[in-house]
């Protein structure tokens, strides 16, 4: 059964990182160059937050707090669910639908190993099923069925 770990594996383990004092303009800079929806909010290796789309719309707009000085700590979300790297994409999927979150960073030893999306899982579970329909192809071609 596919797994984060394996998810990882291929997806590669780069993380968009800001620190809770950085300018909410500044960490939507960097998520917008990196074409990503969230952040995850560290203090030195412990991660304390995650930074989102949807935090700026709803706590930055809607609660005018738009101001230039707003750091990540006073918008960002606090109540993380995480996986670990042998998490099943199942499960992921069940986490992410319950709690209408589409972000799950990934830890070891309550360290950050990655972060996956809703949309790694899906592009993941579509590569391994077209992996699965090829070999089979190829078994009933080998056996001139």
């Amino acid at each position: 059964m596919a797994n984060v770990g394996k998810l990882l594996e291929k997806k590669g383990k780069e993380l968009i990182s800001v620190s809770p004092d950085t300018p909410i303009r500044d960490a939507v800079t960097k998520m917008t160059a990196k074409s990503a929806g969230t952040a995850l909010v560290m203090d030195g290796d412990k991660l304390v937050g995650i930074f989102s789309e949807r935090d700026v719309i709803r706590k930055v707009y809607l609660q005018e707090k738009c101001s230039k000085a707003t750091k990540v700590s006073e918008i960002m979300s606090t109540e993380l669910t995480t996986v670990k790297a042998d998490t099943t994409m199942e499960s992921c999927m069940e986490l992410m639908t319950d709690n209408r979150i589409r972000h799950l960073p990934v830890l070891e030893d309550d360290r950050v190993i990655g972060v996956i999306s809703i949309g790694d899982i899906v592009k993941f579970m579509i590569q391994e099923k077209e992996f699965v329909i090829k070999n089979l192809h190829s078994y009933i071609a080998g056996h001139g069925m």
